[in-house]
C-alpha cells in the first residue's frame, strides 16, 4: 500500500464519483478505478458500492477513511519538517557559554538573532570553563562552545575567532594609584600580587596575564588562584592584589573594586566559536554562520 493509494481512495469518498475523482486527481478514470480495486485486493474488503451515479461507502469503508483521512496532511506536515530541519530551522543545539565570554554583547546578540532568525531550534545552554567545554564538545555533549581560544586547542576542534576585547586592570580601590576614570599603566601596580585563574583551567586569560606584564617590563609576584571571576574579584575587594581581566568584566561591580584602562600597550584576549571537525549539522552550521556575520564589528 502506498501513500497514492490513500490519496486516491480520498478522493474518490469524498466526491463519491469515479470520474470527478479522476478529474480532480490529473489521471484518467480507468487507472484510478484499476488503483481502488488494487487497494480492496490488498485490504481484503470492498470499500465502495459502485452505483448508477457514483460510488458510496461501504461499512469497511467508512472505517478505513477515519483511519486514514489524516494521513496525506501528517506525511505532508512530516516531510515540510524534514526540510525545515535540512535548512536549520528545526533541531536543537546544545551550547556551552564560558563565564568569561558571557558578559562580552556579541554572545546575547548571537543568541538573540540566532533565535529570532530560528525560533524552531531549542537552545540547550551551559556554563563551564574553557577546559570542560573543550571536553564536552570532544565528547560529544556540547555541539558547540562560546570560549577563549588557546595555541593547544585539540586537532579535533575547530575554532572561528568571534571577537577581541582588551584587558583592563581590576584593583582595589583602596590601593588604585590614580583614584580616577584615568588610565594606569602596569608598572604603577606592579609590587601588588597578581591573582588569577589556574591555569589548568583558564590558561588562555592565565598566560595572556602574565604575557601582558612581562610586556610591561616586569615578572609579576602571584598571589592566590581563584577558580572563578567571581572569586577573583572578592579577593581584590579584599585588597589582596590585582587581576587582568577582559573589559566586558567591568559590567560585574561588586564594592571596593575598580576597573582600570592600561596605558602603553594593547594586549588583547579572544572570543572563539568551537566546533568539533567535520560537525556541521543544519543548526549548527547556522549558528557558526550567523557568527561569521557578526564578528566583523565585534571587536572592542
Amino acid at each position: 500500500m502506498e501513500l497514492r493509494h490513500i490519496r486516491y481512495f480520498l478522493a474518490v469518498a469524498e466526491e463519491r464519483n469515479f470520474t470527478r475523482a479522476a478529474h480532480l486527481l490529473g489521471i484518467g478514470q480507468p487507472p484510478l478505478s484499476q488503483q481502488i480495486r488494487d487497494l480492496e485486493r490488498e485490504i481484503g474488503a470492498q470499500l465502495f458500492h459502485r452505483v448508477p451515479h457514483g460510488a458510496e461507502l461501504t461499512g469497511a469503508g467508512l472505517v478505513f477513511r477515519d483511519k486514514v483521512s489524516a494521513l496525506p496532511g501528517l506525511v505532508a506536515a512530516a516531510a515540510d519538517a524534514a526540510r525545515r530541519a535540512a535548512r536549520g530551522e528545526l533541531g536543537e543545539l546544545r551550547l556551552g557559554i564560558t563565564g568569561t565570554a558571557a558578559l562580552h554583547p556579541i554572545v546575547p546578540r548571537l543568541i538573540r538573532e540566532f533565535r529570532r532568525e530560528r525560533p524552531g531550534v531549542a537552545l540547550h545552554l551551559s556554563e563551564a570553563n574553557s577546559v570542560n567545554l573543550r571536553e564536552a564538545l570532544s565528547a560529544g555533549r556540547l555541539d558547540v562552545a562560546i570560549l577563549r581560544p588557546n595555541a593547544t586547542d585539540p586537532s579535533e576542534i575547530v575554532t572561528h575567532h568571534l571577537a577581541s576585547e582588551p584587558l583592563v586592570a581590576a584593583i582595589s580601590a583602596t590601593s588604585d594609584p590614580a583614584p580616577s576614570d584615568a588610565a594606569i599603566s602596569l608598572a604603577d601596580i606592579a609590587a601588588l600580587p597578581l591573582i588569577l585563574t589556574p591555569r589548568a583551567i583558564g590558561m588562555s586569560l592565565h598566560d595572556a596575564a602574565l604575557d601582558a606584564c612581562r610586556r610591561a617590563g616586569f615578572e609579576p609576584k602571584l598571589g592566590q588562584l581563584a577558580p572563578q571571576i567571581a572569586s577573583i574579584l572578592s579577593l581584590i575587594s579584599a585588597d589582596l592584589g590585582f587581576s587582568l581581566v577582559p573589559a566586558s568584566m567591568q559590567k560585574l561591580l561588586l564594592e571596593g573594586v575598580v576597573y582600570k584602562a592600561l596605558t602603553g600597550q594593547q594586549d588583547r584576549v579572544s572570543i572563539a566559536v568551537a566546533v568539533r571537525r567535520g560537525a556541521l549539522e543544519a543548526p549548527l552550521a547556522a549558528f557558526v554562520a550567523k557568527a561569521r556575520t557578526l564578528r566583523e564589528d565585534a571587536d572592542v
